[in-house]
Order: structure tokens, then C-alpha cells, then sequence
């Protein structure tokens, strides 16, 4: 197969042959040019425009939580107080039939006492409003409910600071990758060539292995958006977090996760716990740092620290 191409001018008619060989090779030249030019491979991370939108509405539904739990703070409060009021009731009413029983001991052949039970029962006290009653404020359910609120809180001023990182504001800052994604455990395998641990041929490990017993918390060493949660071939359960400029974290073999796509975690999220899914001899969380597509050591990582805030 050939191609002949006859190109005329002022100075004459020129003709090129073009065999298949040649025509091949300026396919690939060309095919190789455009695949240069757009680099389809580059990792674009999360497009802001979405990321705004689910952080806007996290803001929202936090806001909405916030208040409910305030307005069922407030009613647990005022039937606390109430209930307390009646428990006082209750208890002068307790003391009242003591003093009748030890009454009636004390009586001899009926002696002429007037009953306790139809007396009232002796009270006192200023006068005061309904607005000015006595509100509980030490009680297990306040402080549990309290304990809510000031986790909504922290996640909005979390919130906010990961709203900075995607409109460019403080962003080396926010989306700083630090840390290990477990507390506990040990190191297991480091990232480069070993021994796989199935076939015993030489392999790339593109990772770093953390041993921890199972269910071990899984927490996010950055700021940033998921981009998967659920199995993946060889990694089991996995999950992806975009951190934006092209970086990404996995955290694979989870037993379970705790979020999904979309979702906006913060550094020290807890997103799973430790497990052995997929491709695993034992409970361990496998640990990757993606680069605009392309695996990293993650040990500069670990090892440096989070700034302050």
C-alpha cells in the first residue's frame, strides 16, 4: 500500500510516494505530538466550581444541625427544670408522710393531734416570674448535647478553612499533606522495590504499610474532597482524597469507610478503619501519594508536620 501526492507550482509539478511504512510512522509522529500537547494522563483533581458547591452545602447542613440541636437543647432544658421543680415537690410531699408515720408511732390511745396528711404543706418564698425559674444547667444529656454543638462547630471553622483553600486563599497551608493516617501500628513495608508478598518476585511496592490490629480509626492526612470510597481490584475497600494541585492520598485494604464521593474531609478526619480486604496477608492500611497521576514516596510526607493554625 502506497500513497502518491503530486503538488503543482509555477516551477513545476512535483510528485512524493508515500509507502506504508512512512505513512505509518507520520500517523505515530502525529498521534505522539497530540497526546504531548493535551497530556490526557495529568491528574485535574476536583474542579473548584464543584468543590465550592459541596463545601457550601456541608455549611448549610451544618448550620441546619446547629440549630436543631440548639432548639432541642433549649426544650431539654426547660423539662429538666420543670421535672426538677416536681422532683421537689415530690420530695416534701416524702418528708411530710415520714413525719406522719413517726406521728402515728409516737400517738398514744388516740391522742387529740391534728393529721399531718390534712395539713398543707408549709411554703415560702418571694414572689417570682416564670422568666426568672431556675434552669438546669449540670446534667449528662446538656453536656452530651453541648459536646454535639462544639463538634458542629469545629467542622464549620473547618469548613471555612477548606472554602479558603479552594478559592487559592492560604492554600499551601490548608491542603498541607502531614502525618501518618493511623495513631497506632508500625511500620510494615516502605515504599519501593520488595519481594511480593504472594509470588516472592521482585515488585514495586508504590506505597508505605502500616500494621495495626483491626478496626484500628483510618484518618485523612489532608484537607480535600473523596474521590472514590469502595473496592477497588487489589486494594479492597479504598479511599481517594483529592487535595487539590494535582496531589491525592489513597488508604486501601480498609475493613470499612465512613464516607463517600464527594465528601469534604478535613486533616484528621476519620474516613475507615484498618482491615484486610483485597490484596493483603493481615490487618494493615496500605498508604499512597499521588502526584499529578504519578505515585510518590509518601515518607517526605509522614514525616513532616502540619503548620499551626
Amino acid at each position: 500500500m502506497s500513497l502518491a501526492i503530486q503538488i503543482k507550482s509555477r516551477k513545476g509539478t512535483y510528485k512524493v510516494n508515500l509507502s506504508r511504512r512512512r505513512l505509518l510512522t507520520i500517523l505515530g509522529v502525529t498521534l505522539f505530538l497530540i497526546t504531548s500537547y493535551y497530556q490526557p494522563w495529568q491528574d485535574q483533581g476536583v474542579p473548584p466550581a464543584y468543590a465550592q458547591e459541596r463545601i457550601q452545602q456541608k455549611q448549610t447542613e451544618l448550620a441546619m444541625e446547629s440549630a436543631a440541636l440548639q432548639q432541642v437543647r433549649s426544650q431539654v432544658q426547660r423539662e429538666l427544670s420543670a421535672l426538677t421543680m416536681k422532683m421537689g415537690e415530690l420530695q416534701g410531699q416524702l418528708r411530710r408522710l415520714e413525719a406522719y408515720s413517726k406521728q402515728l408511732s409516737a400517738s398514744v390511745e388516740g391522742a387529740q393531734q391534728a393529721p399531718l396528711l390534712a395539713q398543707s404543706v408549709p411554703m415560702g418564698g418571694p414572689e417570682s416570674n416564670v422568666d426568672e425559674w431556675p434552669l438546669v444547667t449540670d446534667h449528662s444529656l446538656l453536656n452530651e448535647l453541648d459536646a454535639m454543638l462544639a463538634q458542629i462547630k469545629e467542622q464549620q471553622n473547618q469548613l471555612q478553612v477548606l472554602e479558603s483553600v479552594m478559592v487559592h486563599h492560604h492554600i499551601d497551608d490548608a491542603r498541607f499533606i502531614a502525618g501518618r493516617p493511623i495513631s497506632t501500628g508500625w511500620l510494615a513495608s516502605e515504599y519501593g522495590i520488595r519481594r511480593d508478598p504472594f509470588t516472592g518476585t521482585p515488585t514495586m511496592h508504590r506505597g508505605i504499610d502500616y500494621a495495626a490490629d483491626l478496626g484500628t480509626p483510618v484518618a485523612a492526612t489532608g484537607a480535600g474532597i473523596v474521590t472514590h470510597a469502595g473496592r477497588r481490584s487489589g486494594y479492597g475497600y479504598l479511599v481517594e482524597v483529592d487535595h487539590g494541585a494535582g496531589l491525592r492520598t489513597r488508604y486501601a485494604h480498609l475493613d470499612s469507610y465512613q464516607v463517600k464521593v464527594g465528601d469534604v474531609v478535613t486533616r484528621g478526619q476519620v474516613i475507615g478503619e484498618v482491615g484486610q480486604t483485597g490484596r493483603a496477608t493481615g490487618p494493615h492500611v496500605h498508604y499512597e501519594v499521588l502526584e499529578n497521576g504519578r505515585h510518590i514516596n509518601p515518607v517526605n510526607y509522614v514525616l513532616r508536620r502540619a503548620p499551626e493554625r
